[in-house]
């Protein structure tokens, strides 16, 4: 199975914008064969707290409808960022789209304390199914809490499917963590991390995947968009450039 990672520089509440280059991703990775593509934390929207009550959308909002179309067209799942009102709360969310089927929702559990004022944590862990593959989501600073993948491996999670929104330090405390969480439970890790302004920081990029031995298998750059696509069966990765990138 193959699994692609979008390196993306998000423009600021720019929804129309922001989907529009998602969907000409999705269409990249479907040409490279595959089988779900993750974007960076808040990817639809931009990382930015203070926007987030204005620009969020519910999981079955008519303008995520031409996502699930070419969902359903490609045959492929697709996760991406966003805000999502709850009773709760403004979550950091991610829809998580499924050829055919209902949208599943999953919601930041753990979040930094600059983020409390903004979001409301979720409480629902989530394990699903792309293809064969049993895959559990994270998002950003709970991925740093080994409790929260080894939580996701008892539940049989096969690969840790990790969306965030990093600086530099803490991408580089990421490259120290992920390959822990690998070798410890025996489980691959692809993250997605975004480039260019984000809220009062500038994305670091370094998206990349490490093999179940902990094993950095590829990454991108700090400052360049593009993709890491990992082929799970074959233990390897490969990065590239973006066909479309940002203006």
């Amino acid at each position: 199975m193959k699994l692609c990672a979008v390196q993306l520089a998000s423009r600021k509440g720019d929804l129309p914008g922001n989907l529009d280059r998602h969907l000409r991703c999705i269409e990249q990775a479907a040409a490279l064969g595959a089988d779900l593509v993750v974007f960076p934390e808040l990817s639809l929207t931009g990382y930015e707290p203070t926007l987030a009550r204005q620009v969020a959308l519910p999981i079955n909002s008519a303008r995520l409808e031409p996502l699930q179309a070419l969902c359903d067209r490609l045959n492929i799942c697709i996760a991406v960022g966003l805000p999502l009102p709850t009773p709760a709360g403004i979550q950091i969310g991610m829809p998580i789209l499924r050829p055919r089927q209902p949208p599943l929702a999953y919601a930041k559990q753990r979040l930094h304390a600059d983020e409390l004022a903004f979001f409301a944590a979720g409480d629902q862990p989530l394990v699903f199914a792309a293809g064969q593959l049993q895959v559990a989501p994270a998002i950003c600073y709970e991925s740093m809490f080994m409790a929260h993948a080894a939580d996701a491996r008892a539940r049989g999670a096969q690969l840790y499917l990790v969306s965030v929104a990093k600086t530099a330090k803490g991408i580089r405390e990421g490259y120290e963590h992920y390959p822990q969480v690998a070798r410890n439970l025996s489980i691959p890790v692809l993250m997605a991390n975004c480039v260019g302004p984000a809220d009062n920081f500038v994305g670091a990029g370094g998206s990349a995947a490490w093999g179940s031995q902990g094993q950095l298998l590829a990454a991108l750059g700090e400052r360049d968009e593009g993709m890491i696509v990992l082929d799970t069966l074959a233990s390897c990765a490969i990065g590239v450039p973006l066909d479309a990138p940002a203006a």
